[in-house]
C-alpha cells in the first residue's frame, strides 16, 4: 500500500485529490495539511510513501519546502503545478530540487478532463513510489499529453527497410527522455565541449515548459540550447529541444540535416515521442547517428533504439542506479538494443569520445 500525504492550501483540491487516490487500489491518502509547516509534523507522523505538493502556498513556498526537505529526508514528490510559462519556471525549479515529477492542478469543471486528470495522478503517485531519489546535496545542480490509444512511429514516419545510404557524414546525437530527464539532461550537457555534433533531445514536457527550460538548459553548458523550430539547420555546437506539442523529425535538407516539426497524432500516447525522432534519425543519419535513452517512465523510444541500432548507429542507455525510473532505458535494455548501459556521469564522457571516431 503506497501512504500518500497531500499537501496543498486549497481545501478543494485537497478534496479532489484525495477521492481520486482513494479510489485508486494499493493507494491510500493518511493525510492533508494545508501549508508546509502543518505538513512538517505530519510526514514525522504518518511517515508517507510519497507526496503532493503544491508549488504555490501560504507562508512557504512549496519550492523552498521541497529543496529544505530534500536535504533533511528525500522522499518522492509529485508536484502540483499550474501548466502556463509563468508555472514553467517555478516547477522546473522544483524538479531541480528534487521533485520527481509534476501534475497539473485539477479541472474540476470538466467532468471527462477530470477522468483523465485521475488516471494522470494515479499512475504518477505509483511511478514516484519506486523512483530512486537521492538527497539534494548529492545531485548535481549546473511531464505531457496523454491518450488512450497507443499508436506506434508509424502514424508519422513509415518504417523503411533494410539500412539507408548516407552522404552527409556530420554526426548527431539524439537523446531520449522523460521522467527524471529534464535533470538528467542537464548533467549530460553541463560539461560538453562547444565543438560537439548537433544534438537533438526529445524530453515529455508541456508545451509551456519546453521553451523555458532550453533557457535554463543554455545557462549551464558552453553548447547553444534552443527550443528547435521548424527547417531549422543543425549545427555543430547546437542542442535542439522539441516543442512541448510537436514531434521532432530530422531530415536531409541537400548536404545539410534540418529539424522539422510535426504536429500528428500523438506516438506511445506523447508529443513529441522519441520513437518518431529516433525513427528519423535511423532513416536520415544512419551510422552517423549516436543514440542516447535517459530516465522516464514507459517504453517511449525503445522500438526507435532498436531501428537505429539495425542503422549502424551506437546506442547507450542510463544505468538503473542513476536513473530516476528506469523504465525507458530498461526497455531498451530489455529488447536487447542496448550497446552500452552507462551511469549517469559518465554519458556525456562517452559522447565526446563517439562524436570524434
Amino acid at each position: 500500500m503506497i501512504k500518500v500525504l497531500i499537501i496543498d492550501d486549497s481545501a478543494l483540491v485537497r478534496q479532489i485529490l484525495t477521492k481520486i487516490l482513494d479510489a485508486a487500489s494499493g493507494i491510500k491518502v493518511v493525510g492533508t495539511a494545508a501549508d508546509p509547516y502543518i505538513a512538517r509534523e505530519k510526514i514525522k507522523e504518518l511517515n508517507p510513501d510519497v507526496l503532493t505538493l503544491d508549488v504555490e502556498m501560504p507562508r512557504m513556498d512549496g519550492v523552498t519546502f521541497l529543496g529544505n526537505l530534500m536535504r533533511l529526508r528525500p522522499m518522492p514528490v509529485v508536484m502540483i503545478s499550474t501548466l502556463t510559462e509563468q508555472g514553467a519556471d517555478v516547477t522546473l525549479r522544483a524538479l531541480e530540487n528534487g521533485a520527481v515529477d509534476f501534475v497539473s492542478k485539477p479541472k474540476i469543471d470538466v467532468a471527462e478532463q477530470l477522468n483523465d486528470y485521475s488516471d494522470e495522478i494515479v499512475n504518477k503517485v505509483r511511478m514516484a513510489a519506486q523512483a530512486h531519489v537521492q538527497p539534494l546535496k548529492k545531485r548535481k545542480l549546473v511531464t505531457p499529453g496523454q491518450a488512450s490509444e497507443k499508436n506506434t512511429a508509424d502514424a508519422i514516419l513509415t518504417k523503411s527497410a533494410g539500412k539507408g545510404h548516407f552522404r552527409i557524414t556530420d554526426k548527431i546525437i539524439g537523446i531520449g527522455s522523460s521522467t527524471g530527464g529534464t535533470e538528467a539532461i542537464k548533467d549530460v550537457l553541463a560539461n560538453l565541449p562547444p565543438d560537439m555534433p548537433g544534438i537533438v533531445i526529445s524530453q515529455h514536457i508541456p508545451a509551456a515548459f519546453s521553451g523555458s527550460f532550453a533557457q535554463r538548459v543554455d545557462q549551464l553548458t558552453a553548447l547553444t540550447v534552443i527550443e528547435a523550430k521548424d527547417r531549422q539547420q543543425i549545427l555543430p555546437g547546437h542542442v535542439y529541444i522539441a516543442p512541448g506539442d510537436r514531434h521532432l523529425v530530422v531530415k536531409r535538407d541537400g548536404a545539410r540535416y534540418i529539424c522539422t516539426l510535426n504536429d500528428g497524432p500523438l506516438v506511445n500516447r506523447h508529443k513529441p515521442s522519441v520513437d518518431v525522432m529516433f525513427r528519423s534519425l535511423a532513416q536520415n543519419v544512419g551510422s552517423n547517428a549516436i543514440s542516447v535513452m535517459l530516465t522516464g517512465m514507459g517504453d517511449d523510444g525503445a522500438e526507435g533504439a532498436g531501428e537505429m541500432k539495425a542503422n549502424g548507429a551506437p546506442v547507450i542507455i542510463q544505468d538503473e542506479k542513476t536513473s530516476v525510473v528506469w523504465g525507458m532505458p530498461g526497455e531498451v535494455y530489455k529488447r536487447g538494443y542496448a550497446d552500452e548501459v552507462l551511469p549517469l556521469s559518465k554519458i556525456g564522457e562517452r559522447l565526446v569520445t563517439l562524436s570524434r571516431d
